[in-house]
């Protein structure tokens, strides 16, 4: 499990939790032009756009990786292995949604 609050409370929520767990789905199951596209329509989340770092990293893109991973506040994470840093944030959004 990846350390610290999975979202920065100060920051807005606009993404549907089902999105985000949707996109990492697709993710994880090797369809990252569908999962691009979800996290694309919220770019303001926070956690779209941890999503959306994660999907450049695992594209071989890090500059632009960098670039998301500064917009979700979470570069201390650039270096995780993508498909365990998915996991997590996935298990980070069913906690959210089990409140």
């Amino acid at each position: 499990m990846l350390p610290g609050p999975f979202l920065d409370n100060t920051r807005t929520v606009s993404a549907p939790i089902e999105e985000l767990r949707r996109a990492i789905e697709l993710a994880l199951a090797g369809k990252w032009d569908a999962a691009h596209e979800r996290v694309q329509q919220y770019e303001d989340d926070a956690s779209a756009a941890w999503i959306h770092a994660v999907l450049h990293k695992m594209e071989g893109d890090l500059g632009n990786a960098r670039y998301w991973y500064r917009r979700a506040d979470r570069m201390d994470h650039l270096t995780d292995e993508p498909r365990a840093e998915l996991a997590a944030i996935q298990a980070g959004l069913r906690s959210r949604r089990d409140a």
